[in-house]
Parts: structure tokens; C-alpha cells; sequence
């Protein structure tokens, strides 16, 4: 039986059943965090297979937030798993993340993205964006209230954005297996009150080039969403001196 530590009481909420998503979900799982929200209103088709490691063949058809809870039960039959069946928007997001200490995003859009850092920046929650495409991916982790959020990084002008997505130009799975994964492992420090290794920082990675970056982003003193956060505080403590 797997102790009751302070992981072990803590809960991720992944955003996104998908490329990002199914690795992140593992390696909570495995890692031992005790309760994990999958948030996801699509369904698993075939092309998903070559980079949605949850996900089987024999899945295809059902909604990623059912298979990926069957994949996480039998890895680890002592996480909770709830599913939510539900696109993230602008007007649920509040709810849907209010559970949770710490959100992963799988999501696949920039509206989503700020969607999900609004309502973290209001409710103090502290949260990991990731992006892919083809072979780039990048990671920031946000903690409301104390480093620089998403909209720091793209400016209110993000709101009107749109480029290639994921559909439109492909994804090289091991790229998101890649990101995944970091961003899993920054959200397990963010929950055991360490400093996560992307705040402040953006993660650049080109599997195509072999390369990894960073990016220095500073908080926008005139960022809407910091105000709200700096209204709160981010729920889960990080020790003195661990943010960069």
C-alpha cells in the first residue's frame, strides 16, 4: 500500500487528454500524486495513436478522459481518477480547475491556453503551459502572484493570434513525450513545495536542431492577469528563495 505523504494527498488536474497530456498523466500517476482530474471532450482516433500513449487501438472511438482513466488504473489502481468530459472555455474554467492544487496543460490553442491562465492568475493556482509542434515544443510554468504568467509572454495582442495547429502542420511524438514528461516533473516540484525549473523561464527544445533553450520572460507590470494574482496568493507554498 503506497504511505499517505503529502503527494500522495495532492491533486493534478491534466487539461487536454492528449500528446501532452497522456505522458504528464503517467508520470503523476506513477510518481504517486493521489488524485488526477483528466479534462477532455474529445474522442480517441486513430491518427492520436502515434503520440497519445494512453490511448490503444481498441480505444478509438471513446472519449480520451475514459481510456486514459483506464490506462492510469492500470498503472496505478490507487489514484483517483475523475473525468471530465468537457472542452476548457473562458466560462468553466474556474469551476473545472477549483479541485485541483496544481493544472497541467494539454491543450492544443493559444485562447485555451489564456483561458486557463485567467482563471489560475484569479483562483491562485499555479500551472504548467505547454506547446508543441512538430519538432518544437516549449514549457512555462506559472506561479500566480510570483512569476511571470502566459500573457506576460504574449501580450493582450495573444488574444487575437492564430497560427498552424497540430492538425495543420503534425507533431513528432517523441517531442511531446518530451514536454510531457518536463512538464510532469516541474508540476511534482511545484506540489512538493520545491522550485519548478521553468518559472520565469521559458523551455525551448528543437528534437529536429537537438537542441534545448531557454528564454528569460519578466512579469509585465501592466499584465491584467498578474493584477488579479497579486490579489491572492498561489495555493501551494514554494520554499524561501526557490524562485529564479
Amino acid at each position: 500500500m503506497r504511505d499517505e505523504s503529502a503527494l500522495a494527498r495532492s491533486s493534478a488536474l491534466i487539461v487536454g487528454v492528449g500528446g501532452l497530456g497522456c505522458p504528464a498523466a503517467l508520470a503523476l500517476a506513477a510518481a504517486g500524486v493521489g488524485r488526477i482530474g483528466l479534462a477532455d471532450h474529445d474522442a480517441v482516433t486513430l491518427d492520436n495513436l502515434a503520440r497519445q500513449i494512453l490511448h490503444r487501438t481498441e480505444d478509438i472511438g471513446r472519449l480520451k478522459v475514459d481510456s486514459g482513466a483506464d490506462s492510469i488504473f492500470r498503472l496505478s489502481a490507487e489514484t483517483a481518477v475523475d473525468k471530465i468530459p468537457q472542452k476548457l472555455t473562458r466560462e468553466n474554467a474556474a469551476r473545472i480547475i477549483a479541485p485541483y492544487d496544481v493544472i497541467v496543460d494539454g491543450s492544443d490553442n493559444l485562447a485555451a491556453k489564456l483561458a486557463l491562465n485567467d482563471a489560475c492568475a484569479a483562483a491562485g493556482r499555479p500551472w504548467v503551459m505547454g506547446g508543441v509542434l512538430r519538432f518544437f515544443g516549449q514549457i512555462l510554468t506559472i506561479l500566480p502572484g510570483r512569476s511571470a504568467c502566459l500573457r506576460c509572454l504574449v501580450g493582450e495582442e495573444g488574444e487575437d493570434v492564430r497560427g498552424l495547429d497540430c492538425g495543420d502542420a503534425g507533431v513528432f511524438g517523441a517531442v511531446a513525450g518530451f514536454v510531457g514528461m518536463a512538464q510532469a516533473a516541474d508540476a511534482l516540484r511545484v506540489l512538493r513545495g520545491l522550485a519548478p525549473a521553468w518559472s520565469n523561464r521559458l523551455m525551448t527544445v528543437d528534437l529536429w536542431k537537438n537542441t534545448v533553450g531557454s528564454v528569460d520572460v519578466a512579469r509585465d507590470p501592466d499584465c491584467p492577469a498578474c493584477a488579479l494574482a497579486d490579489r491572492g496568493q498561489t495555493k501551494i507554498p514554494v520554499r524561501r528563495g526557490a524562485l529564479v
